[in-house]
Formats: structure tokens, sequence, C-alpha cells
């Protein structure tokens, strides 16, 4: 199985396939609207502005698993998102991404990906010591740990690189660079 072969709904509940980006540069986030790291959505908006045109696309996939953090349905989500933040890239209905109710493309995701900590920032020393508390194994699994976890796809539909939410973005800014 590949990327392309997995389907997933939009915002209205119609069925889409990752087919339809064949040939893009993907980064593909899980989303929450009250979290503290939903300003990230300026700086996602800010990098598709500027490298749409050259083959990216953002997907980004709303997800309530984490802190209830994205309590509204699919429109309520979209408007907040396309209001505060002026975001353009496409935004599909609201997904699991962990446990039995995740997506087969989250499911895909994360076996084929590990996850590499959080650095050493203060954001990634505050998002380990808060999973510690709640799984003191949590590093051992490649599951989704929180919001804005992201995953870049090469134009053939591998995956290149997952980002958690604490990564630098300029970093992977350039990551994203070298595939377009």
């Amino acid at each position: 199985m590949n990327i392309y072969d997995f389907k997933f709904n939009s915002r209205k509940g119609e069925e889409l396939s990752m087919a339809d980006y064949k040939g893009k540069v993907l980064l593909i986030v899980n989303t929450a609207t009250g979290c503290g790291f939903t300003p990230q959505y300026e700086e996602l908006q800010k990098i598709y502005e500027e490298d749409h045109d050259k083959g990216l696309e953002i997907l980004d996939f709303p997800c309530n698993q984490f802190g209830n953090q994205a309590p509204g349905d699919n429109e309520e989500i979209h408007t907040f998102c396309k209001g505060r933040f002026g975001i353009t890239f496409p935004q599909f209905g609201k997904i699991d991404v962990n446990g039995e109710n995740a997506i087969p493309l989250y499911k895909w995701l994360t076996s084929n990906t590990t996850f590499e900590g959080f650095g050493s920032s203060k954001a990634g020393l505050a998002m380990s010591a808060f999973l510690k508390l709640k799984d003191w194994n949590y590093k051992k699994s490649g599951d989704i740990k929180w919001n804005f976890t992201k995953f870049l796809i090469d134009r053939e539909g591998n995956i290149v690189k997952r980002f958690e939410p604490t990564a630098d973005l300029n970093e992977m800014k350039a990551e994203i660079e070298k595939l377009l």
C-alpha cells in the first residue's frame, strides 16, 4: 500500500482520495483550534502562499484527541481558521489519528515513522514532561503525541520526515524547499 491508496472525508463528508495529490509535495498535519500550537496556522499559511505554486499542498486534518482542543464541528473549525488565520490550504473533516478509530492514512503514517522526540527547546521540554506524567513510555510508540504533528511527503509519495509540534518551522520549510 502507498499513500495514494488512502481515502478520507472532506469537511462536508464527501469521500476524497490522496491520489488527487499525486505529484505534489505534501505536508500533512493534524490540527486543533484551541491548542498552544494553534498559532502555527499563521506560519503554515505563509509557507503555503510562498510554495503552493511550486507544487506544495498542506493537508489539514483537525483532530480532537488531545485535550479536547478541537471541539467544534467541521464548519465551525473551518470558519475559525479562515477568519483568524486566513487559511486557504485544504482542510478536511475532523479525524482520529490514534487508536482503533484512527483513519487508515494516519495508521499508515504512524506505522512508517518513529517518534524522535520534542527537542530541547522550552516547548519541547515542557511537552516531554507533560507526556511523561501521562505515560512514562510515551517515546516507545510511533503514535501521534499531540496536535500539529506534521508529515512531509515527496512528489513520489514517500514519507521524507516527521516533524513534532515543537519542531522549528524554519527547518521544516528548508526541508520542503529541497523537495520543490
